[in-house]
């Protein structure tokens, strides 16, 4: 059968994943996925010792479930989506026979079709006083009318970055509406349905957190936190101008998508695309 795992194969990762510690590293590189992640950065985020984590690492990579890269002095660890994506085909569709009661509704095309816009987007940080900030204004801004842009803080603050302001406000972006926010006010039963949600910053990626409803497409569009620049106000103000830029190039990018042509399938690979462009220009 296409696409799933030869029965000793898929044993072999069945097991690697039954252990906790090897299933949470796996969970939190798929929220980075298809991109990698340094080894320091997963032990910082899952608490774990860092010769716990290179045995972990060590029996992911094993098993086909996760690949690394060297670039330069760095090792990132990603997840192999081919291997994982057999790994689930061998689970419903072998192993269940496809039984139509077995098969979630997210793997139906037709069960879960992208509606008409204007589509909900929800981009997510750690403090919702920049990055997130500056995507959800450059949406609205940019979007058109044909996106409803959102934005909240895994641990926000009680106001948005002065700096971050000023660069709105440069760029001819009114500010009057924006606000801090907790993710917690899109996770309710009242909250709007996302369509798309995006993770700006690593920090908030690497958090664990329930599944969307209506399995919205997701992305992570990782950038460096422009509130930790150091040196003089001017050379601040210039990271935070940097970092606009940097999510003003991937917000057009992704408005100009053809979403009335693209399946559910094609707009992952685009917005995973729209993740690798570079923070500069």
């Amino acid at each position: 059968m296409e696409n799933t795992c030869p029965t000793p194969e898929a044993a072999a990762a069945f097991a690697c994943l039954g252990h906790p510690g090897r299933l949470s590293v796996f969970r939190m590189l798929m929220r980075f996925a298809p991109q990698g992640v340094r080894p320091t950065e997963i032990a910082a985020a899952l608490g774990l010792k860092p010769n716990t984590l290179s045995h972990h690492l060590a029996d992911l990579t094993a098993c086909g479930l996760v690949t690394v890269t060297r670039q330069g002095r760095s090792l990132f660890y990603a997840v192999d989506l081919h291997k994982t994506e057999s790994l689930i085909g061998y689970l419903a569709l072998d192993l269940g026979r496809a039984r139509p009661d077995l098969m979630p509704k997210a793997l139906h095309e037709k069960a879960n079709p992208m509606p008409d816009t204007p589509f909900n987007v929800l981009f997510i940080c750690s403090g919702n006083s920049a990055r997130s900030i500056f995507a959800e204004a450059l949406l609205r801004d940019l979007g058109a009318g044909k996106f409803t842009a959102h934005s909240a803080g895994t641990r926000p603050g009680t106001a948005i970055n002065p700096f971050a302001l000023e660069v709105l406000s440069r760029n001819g972006h009114d500010t009057g509406g924006l606000r801090a926010k907790h993710l917690s006010e899109f996770q309710g039963p009242a909250a709007p349905q996302m369509e798309f949600v995006f993770t700006v910053c690593d920090t908030a990626a690497a958090e664990d957190c329930p599944p969307w409803p209506g399995q919205p497409i997701t992305g992570h569009w990782g950038l460096p936190d422009p509130v930790k620049a150091t040196g003089t106000e001017a050379e601040r103000a210039l990271v935070f101008a940097q970092t606009y830029g940097a999510l003003r190039r991937r917000i057009a990018a992704f408005v100009d998508l053809p979403f009335a042509t693209l399946d559910r399938l094609a707009l992952q690979t685009r917005v995973d695309a729209i993740g690798a462009l570079p923070e500069k220009a």
